[in-house]
């Protein structure tokens, strides 16, 4: 199944919002989607219901203590599975240094405990190009990039296909990749301009759904649901769905769900 690092060197442009919904969307439509919280700041831990107390208990100990992730994961709210973070995750970088080994440790930890059998995993990354990032790269076969419809985002995800265009000649391929906007506004020329602009650099790696700004995509962190528990019918829920959509008809994401066993 597919591994997709949801991935961005900036910040505040949907990257939580996008691994919170598009798990849900998966989990909708009968998948069994696990989500790694690959940020210190723990906000898709906490919108789902899933934070802990003690770095023991999130992915730090996996780092740190080499505790399986099979005994990290924890069911959210929203019913799927969550590896939760903490603000001790911070500590990677300075603890490992960026070797090679420290790198490849999440993709090792999915490979050995298979987790990636029959579960689309979606990891949600920091805005900043260290180790764990690069562990959310180096673990995934394909990355999706939400780009938030303002000038210094456009500006900034060209700065991600260079450090992506980099990488490839460690990981020795391509990693299949799809640009999204979010926090769009039809109402507004810069917004248009924006969409022109990505499709014009991406071409057929430019999502043609765009995800609205959306009343109920900012409130439902604060009631810890995804936008499909917290508001069906809104245009968020819409866009998400239609963007799941879209991923899965381009071959991007699978949809193959596999059924639990009794």
């Amino acid at each position: 199944m597919a591994k997709i690092a949801v991935f961005n060197q900036k910040g505040g442009v949907g990257k939580t919002t996008t691994t919170l919904n598009l798990s849900a969307a998966l989990a909708r439509r009968g998948h069994r989607p696990l989500s790694i919280d690959l940020d210190p700041q723990a906000h898709l831990s906490y919108i789902c219901g899933a934070t802990v107390d003690s770095p023991d208990a999130s992915i730090v100990s996996y780092y740190e203590k080499q505790r399986p992730l099979t005994e990290l994961i924890r069911v959210g709210n929203g019913g799927w599975e969550v590896i939760p973070s903490h603000v001790d995750l911070s500590k990677v970088d300075s603890q490992f240094g960026k070797g090679p080994n420290v790198l490849n440790r999440l993709n090792i930890g999915i490979v050995k405990e298979n987790l990636d059998a029959g579960h689309p995993i979606l990891i949600d990354c920091c805005p900043l190009l260290g180790v764990l990032s690069l562990n959310a790269i180096f673990a995934s076969d394909r990355v999706l990039i939400p780009v938030s419809a303002d000038f210094l985002a456009v500006k900034g995800v060209m700065q991600v296909e260079r450090t992506l265009k980099a990488l490839e000649q460690v990981l020795r391929k391509r990693l299949p990749r799809r640009y999204v906007i979010t926090r769009f506004d039809s109402r507004r020329r810069m917004s248009w301009e924006i969409v022109r602009q990505i499709e014009e650099r991406f071409g057929p790696d430019a999502c043609r759904t765009r995800i609205a700004e959306n009343v109920s995509l900012a409130e439902s962190p604060s009631v810890h649901m995804d936008v499909f528990t917290h508001a069906p019918g809104s245009r968020g829920a819409q866009d998400y769905d239609a963007l799941l959509e879209e991923l899965i008809t381009s071959g991007f994401i699978d949809d193959q769900p596999v059924a639990v066993a009794a």
